[in-house]
């Protein structure tokens, strides 16, 4: 293999749109980049993803002689890529709560919806323990805050991604559940020492070692016990090669997490994040949005290549990691995809999920006030809000009663308007989205509560929201904000049908 060829197999990359771009096609035909990541952007429908990926396979085939590894980040709830026309499973936390064969289930259906369109890697699962209930960025992403629970069942999901076929990767070494800043907006901190995050952070990783993952995605975070210096996890050789490599005896594939994140760009800059990456002993890095900058990268690393800086014979181990995966799981093989009985296993799934915490139910009544904020975008890691109705409006249209749509930081005099619509009511039913990150949502509960009515309060995304409830109130943690989810809710609210999830924060609740 040539040394450009050599360098496009250590870059994955994306593009917008659902078509190949003229932008991306020039990637792959002047620096040979052999695979690619594909995110919400690119996809529209089953029909369009089946062909995009064909398209994809063909030009890199023909450019570069090697398969592609196909990306995408599919985990399931509120990272979700593919289309509504396609099978989309709840998220970790969720799938926790569920409880029995979920998390296998899902690992097993989901790698068939992406193997039947062409997709050999999925960047799932979570192995990050979420021990930080204000983290911004993982939340019900991770399995649970548990280090020795979360990791069996994220590698129960694990075995799912293997047994469909489909090559799975587990994130974000050496662990991103114990931050309070989103990597994709600054640049997180943990400053546990090595003892605790042996006990904690590196419990998965080296559980999902041993079980035969075949990739580990790195953090853009600071570990100062680990990395004196300041560099993130994933520019820092004493992490990737000393600890993960050497220590850990990891022999797959290190895949960075997106390098036009800001941890990375704002603070070192893409490209010289990137070359430090390959440096500190990725295998791939991951430069998922402008081709520019992936140009540039592949320029920096042929040139460190022929220079010397980068070792020749670290790059050919590199370079046989990466053939290894391919020859696992490039070339797909069962390509039949899901059913419609999948689909209602996924659904049922989600209703085994939704967990009741101080209960019991209250009777709905005559007049039920239905109350909260839209959907919104979390985090720039979850997907684009699709076609949700609010929940207020959805479930008072469904169930009967009154809504009030409110923003999601309603302030002193939205939340005084609430509260005198909800003074005539049977029962107040508030829907939350983040509000343990939100005061303004909090303030709204704590009123709402005052009033003294019967109430329930739904968590459309993390369960943590339910730490304030007020006093007499019923809590239920929903853990997404989506259309199938309010339609599975709505008989549990109607108390036709009765709570059988089970919470997974066991150090938390």
């Amino acid at each position: 293999m040539d040394r450009k060829c050599a360098v496009g197999q250590r870059i994955m990359a994306g593009f917008p749109g659902t078509e190949i771009d003229e932008a991306f096609a020039a990637l792959v035909r002047e620096y040979k980049i052999g695979n690619v990541i594909l995110f919400r952007r690119n996809v529209e429908s089953r029909e369009q993803l089946s062909r995009l990926c064909a398209e994809l396979r063909a030009l890199i085939v023909a450019e570069t002689g090697v398969e592609p590894l196909i990306a995408i980040d599919q985990e399931g709830g509120v990272v979700t890529r593919l289309s509504d026309d396609m099978l989309n499973t709840p998220g970790a936390m969720a799938l926790a709560a569920a409880g029995g064969d979920a998390p296998y289930r899902a690992g097993l259906l989901t790698a068939r919806e992406l193997s039947s369109c062409g997709i050999n890697f999925n960047l799932a699962p979570v192995l990050d323990v979420n021990s930080n209930p204000a983290n911004p960025v993982i939340g019900v992403r991770s399995f649970g805050d548990d280090p020795k629970r979360a990791p069996a069942l994220a590698l129960e999901f694990l075995r799912g991604t293997l047994a469909g076929g489909v090559m799975a990767c587990g994130k974000h070494f050496p662990g991103h559940g114990d931050t309070a800043v989103d990597s994709h907006l600054g640049l997180p901190l943990v400053e546990k020492t090595r003892e605790m995050l042996g006990k904690c952070e590196l419990l998965p990783f080296r559980r999902a070692m041993a079980a035969g993952i075949p990739a580990i995605m790195t953090s853009h975070v600071l570990f100062p016990e680990l990395e004196p210096e300041k560099l993130p996890a994933t520019m820092s050789r004493r992490i990737l090669t000393g600890l993960l490599r050497e220590e850990l005896g990891f022999g797959g594939v290190i895949i960075s997490d997106c390098m036009e994140m800001d941890a990375i760009a704002k603070f070192y800059g893409t490209v010289e994040g990137a070359t430090a990456s390959i440096a500190a002993g990725a295998d791939i890095v991951c430069i998922s949005h402008t081709a520019a900058l992936a140009s540039e990268t592949a320029e920096r690393l042929y040139a460190a290549l022929e220079s010397g800086k980068l070792p020749d014979a670290e790059f050919e181990a590199a370079l046989g990691r990466i053939a290894e995966a391919k020859r696992r799981f490039a070339v797909l093989h069962d390509q039949s995809g899901t059913t419609a009985e999948d689909a209602q296993a996924v659904r049922e799934m989600l209703a085994r999920s939704f967990t009741l915490l101080h209960g019991p139910m209250p009777d709905l009544g005559e007049k039920p006030f239905f109350i909260g904020s839209g959907p919104v975008r979390a985090s720039l890691v979850s997907s684009h809000v699709r076609e949700t109705p609010p929940f207020a409006t959805y479930m008072a249209n469904t169930l009967g009663g009154d809504a009030l749509v409110t923003d999601d930081e309603p302030d002193d005099a939205e939340i005084a308007r609430a509260v005198q619509a909800a003074a005539e009511s049977s029962c107040i039913v508030l829907g939350t989205y983040n509000a343990h990150l939100k005061p303004g949502q909090l303030a709204l509960m704590k009123a709402l509560g005052a009033l003294g009515k019967p109430m329930v309060v739904a968590a459309l995304r993390n369960p943590y929201d339910l730490l304030s409830l007020p006093d007499g109130a019923a809590g239920i943690a929903v853990w997404e904000y989506t259309i199938r989810a309010l339609e599975t809710l709505a008989p549990f609210l109607a108390k036709k049908r009765e709570f059988t999830g089970r919470m997974p924060l066991i150090h938390t609740f």
